[in-house]
């Protein structure tokens, strides 16, 4: 049965001015487990889960119930499955003195890498002591099941996308923040690659927030992270790539 139920993401406000600082505290890695799927450039930002061979690996999206985020990845690593939960570096002031934390990015979806069947049986697996249930899969609200027309399918992402959101996501820099399409305006739609800078290769969208230009990655419809402030020398045209 698809999810009809379409939850934004909550943008956050907090915007870091120049460069973050770190007062020697370690920053966990976003990358929490070992599977990094190799990149193809032929394929599409995201695929439907119908034609897709259920014991092919594939990056899903789930959704996590409300503040479970991290028994869920216990759980999903406890099967021998990968999964990626990305994290916020967030800049903090305590007692006078600044260091950075870690928090989910998030904090209602974790990403599978695994085979269709595997997921199915992850979200089936649902204690029946708890009422809620754990882990659902997210569904490509832009189109339907061919066997069912009334219905969408799960969405699965594509390796090229996963790699790009990974690649930003794993960077310790508090700048980089999850946002809302309210909270942007595209400088002209110009989709780019960033060439350098701690963001280099970073494939998205020119986009100005609070003054500053950014690029934002779109993972999938809803899911938009910014990166810190970009400088134009350090951008350029995504064909011009080619």
């Amino acid at each position: 049965m698809e999810d009809n139920t379409k939850q934004p993401l909550t943008a956050d406000a907090s915007l870091y001015n120049g460069q973050p600082t770190d007062t020697g505290s370690s920053c966990p890695s976003a990358r929490l487990t070992s599977c990094t799927p190799s990149i193809s450039d032929d394929v599409k930002d995201g695929v439907s889960v119908e034609n897709v061979p259920t014991q092919s690996t594939q990056w899903f999206v789930l959704r996590v119930s409300y503040g479970r985020i991290l028994k869920a990845q216990t759980y999903i690593e406890g099967k021998g499955i990968d999964c990626y939960v990305p994290l916020r570096y967030k800049q903090i002031t305590k007692h006078g003195k600044k260091r950075i934390v870690t928090e989910p990015l998030l904090p209602s979806f974790i990403f599978v890498h695994a085979s269709c069947s595997q997921v199915e049986a992850l979200c089936r697996n649902i204690n029946a002591s708890d009422s809620r249930s754990l882990l659902r899969f997210y569904y490509d609200h832009t189109s339907f099941r061919e066997d069912a027309p009334d219905k969408n399918p799960p969405l699965i992402i594509s390796d090229s996308a996963m790699d790009n959101f990974l690649r930003l996501t794993s960077i310790k820099n508090p700048h980089v923040i999850p946002v809302t399409s309210e909270n942007i305006k595209y400088k002209l739609g110009d989709e780019v690659v960033i060439t350098e800078g701690e963001f280099k290769g970073i494939h998205g969208r020119v986009t100005r927030i609070a003054g500053q230009q950014r690029v934002v990655v779109e993972l999938f419809d809803g899911c938009l992270v910014a990166t810190a402030y970009v400088p134009k020398a350090a951008i350029i045209m995504k064909n011009d790539t080619k």
